[in-house]
């Protein structure tokens, strides 16, 4: 490609020319970290055994700071309390529901403001029976490590195996009728209803309404059998098929 007689090289199309980079939309699953009192001396030996109780899941596991339960003013240092959150062994990225102040700290952290995601929303939502079925997704196929796939307003159904790695997400219920070995996070809306069905419960993590239970706190005795995920009170149920 030339250069004309004023020294300006001519627009050219990605087809002639490969662009440097791509900058593509993705939807990705980031895990929030709610701060009630990040001050409490307990902190951070109590978030340190949460995280031992996964720690392959948890190991640089990109970290959204939900700062609406805090206060008005920060009560800690925030760079030094993301300092020693990434001693941990995980990586804040950003920050929710601040407010000024907050907002304050965090530039000086270097964490940009995160939109409110789904997971972080745990008031139910009404649905429409017709928009939820239209939205309900059906797979034949296996869904294979690294492959995420999302039902919006509906149901997902899988009639295959789950991969680990691979990530289910529904706005309903989630359906597997073969192992499932990856995520299934069910109710990203906020429905506090939806649950997680499987032939054959190996997970890596379950999900419903944003209340996460990772593969170390499932039942042993339900390992490798039927079961259902659901929401009951304040907490995730597991129960036999």
């Amino acid at each position: 490609m030339g250069i004309d007689e004023q020294g300006v090289r001519p627009i050219t199309s990605i087809t002639e020319e490969a662009a440097p980079f791509q900058l593509r939309a993705a939807s990705l699953t980031l895990l929030t970290l709610k701060l009630v009192n990040p001050a409490d001396p307990e902190f951070f030996p109590r978030l340190a055994t949460m995280l031992s109780l996964a720690p392959g899941f948890y190991r640089n596991a990109p970290i959204v700071l939900d700062l609406s339960g805090t206060g008005l003013r920060p009560p800690c240092d925030l760079v030094e309390f993301c300092a020693r959150i990434k001693e941990l062994g995980i990586v804040p990225v950003g920050i929710q529901r601040a407010n000024a102040a907050w907002e304050r700290a965090a530039a000086l952290a270097g964490l940009p403001p995160f939109p409110t995601g789904r997971a972080t929303e745990a008031q139910p939502v009404a649905k429409e029976p017709a928009k939820a079925a239209s939205g309900t997704r059906i797979l034949s196929e296996p869904v294979r490590s690294g492959q995420q796939v999302y039902a919006h307003k509906g149901d997902l159904i899988v009639l295959g195996a789950v991969s680990h790695g691979a990530e289910l997400l529904a706005d309903g219920h989630i359906h597997v009728y073969g192992p499932l070995r990856g995520r299934a996070l069910a109710g990203m809306s906020g429905d506090k209803s939806a649950r997680i069905f499987c032939r054959a419960l190996d997970a890596e993590l379950v999900s419903v309404a944003g209340l996460y239970m990772v593969s170390e706190q499932l039942d042993p005795v339900l390992l490798g059998k039927p079961a259902q995920i659901f929401f009951d009170g304040e907490a995730l149920v597991q129960q036999a098929l």
